[in-house]
């Protein structure tokens, strides 16, 4: 993974996508495997997917989208990943749509969907 920083005239406008449920389980270092496997070493029994606008810090700029899924007893970090995978097919697409349509709203750290 590369870190890029975002030139302010870009601010609001580039998204990324997290396989975890920002604020939590990201940063740097934290992508891919990397979050399921602590997700499930943490023993919380939710996670899922977090779309944001892009800022120049790790996982930080205002969420846009999050969708959950369960952390079951007998998941190991590729099962996990799986079903994490499948929100984030839904949830992407969905964010760029809501702001294709200009309903996207920044204020301050949230994002309000008009």
């Amino acid at each position: 993974m590369h870190f890029f920083k975002i030139p302010d005239k870009y601010f609001g406008k580039v998204m990324n996508i997290h396989p975890g449920l920002i604020p939590s389980f990201c940063g740097k270092g934290y992508y891919g495997h990397h979050v399921h496997k602590a997700v499930i070493e943490s023993g919380v029994k939710v996670s899922g997917s977090t779309v944001h606008f892009v800022d120049n810090e790790y996982d930080h700029g205002p969420i846009i989208i999050q969708r959950v899924v369960p952390v079951n007893g007998n998941d190991t970090p590729d099962t996990l990943e799986q079903r994490v995978f499948k929100e984030e097919c839904i949830a992407y697409p969905e964010a760029i749509r809501l702001f294709a349509e200009g309903r996207l709203r920044i204020e301050g750290r949230k994002v309000r969907v008009l």
